[in-house]
């Protein structure tokens, strides 16, 4: 079994990712931390204490962070834990403070990978800052990493940042701390990132909704289906789509990325306006691997499959 610590800030796309690694047979989560970036922290804590005691894994420590990016997101997104965690499944479940560790996030992450004794592989699905500001404690944990997968960046495609102050070309997990990205750029991990470019490919249709229902039998799927129907509202005017974003990045590290193809390229982030947070194709870069495209039927095939179960908690 991969063992995976998982990083991620909250949002619907991020809890759906949670699912998918609680319901892989071929993943072992050895911790889970959150990032107030894409959420507030209190609900975004909640509905991942309540989705391990749905998947019966309330032996994960998770931990919240306590550091804040330059760039907030905005405040209508951060909200949408509180709504999952008013949908029915969600309600019947108790989340389990015991499972809680009371250290930041970036302290937890840091004594798990001192403690391994085999390589973890880093899945992160909001902002680094917190593997960021681990690796800087601890350099020593840097040996523990197999590999860090992030979701983050666009390279050749527009970002999804619409502020006044910004041109529009950065990713929202990299502009909410540019200083921090540009900072893990330069530890050398072995990085791989699946940006905006691959993600495109991957908005969340209702044709895919649509075979996600067929699983009538499944809770998980129910919940699944549940939570993308939820994201139909949950953009500003000048976005239509919701896409795969962070649940693409998580087939990563599940067998499904046998599927995917990857190409090495340098890379670079500014930090300064009005492209603060823009990921840039440079010679004096940092080389990480880039996700290029996926298989996508053979991917979405491969989502659905590991949903349809049902959750150990009998709710």
């Amino acid at each position: 079994m991969k063992k995976v610590l998982f990083d991620h800030d909250g949002g619907i796309d991020d809890l759906l990712s949670l699912m998918l690694l609680l319901s892989s047979p071929d993943i072992e989560l050895i911790g889970i931390t959150v990032t107030p970036a894409d959420c507030y922290a209190d609900e975004a804590l909640r509905s991942t204490l309540k989705l391990c005691g749905l998947f019966g894994k309330t032996d994960i420590p998770v931990a919240v962070g306590d550091l804040h990016g330059i760039n907030a997101f905005p405040a209508e997104w951060r909200a949408q834990p509180k709504m999952c965690n008013a949908l029915p499944a969600m309600l019947r479940v108790d989340a389990k403070l015991d499972q809680l560790d009371s250290r930041p996030a970036s302290e937890l992450i840091s004594s798990l990978l001192e403690e391994a004794v085999e390589p973890i592989t880093v899945l992160m699905t909001g902002p680094c800052s917190n593997l960021n500001a681990a690796l800087d404690d601890s350099p020593q944990a840097h040996a523990k990493i197999e590999e860090v997968v992030w979701m983050a960046g666009a390279l050749k495609v527009r970002g999804n940042v619409a502020m006044h102050n910004h041109d529009g070309s950065a990713e929202w997990n990299v502009f909410w701390d540019p200083v921090s990205a540009k900072q893990l750029l330069s530890k050398n991990l072995p990085l791989t990132l699946v940006p905006l470019d691959a993600t495109n490919a991957f908005p969340v249709s209702m044709d895919f909704l649509a075979s996600l229902a067929t699983l009538r039998s499944s809770q998980v799927a129910d919940l699944a289906g549940q939570m993308w129907a939820a994201t139909v509202t949950s953009l500003p005017s000048y976005e239509y789509t919701y896409f795969m974003w962070d649940v693409l990045a998580t087939c990563c590290v599940l067998p499904l990325r046998q599927h995917m193809r990857f190409t090495d390229k340098k890379i670079d982030v500014l930090v300064s306006d009005p492209s603060a947070g823009q990921t840039t194709i440079s010679a004096n870069g940092t080389q990480v691997s880039v996700l290029e495209r996926a298989e996508k039927e053979a991917v979405l095939a491969g989502i659905i499959e590991l949903f349809d179960k049902n959750f150990v908690t009998d709710f």
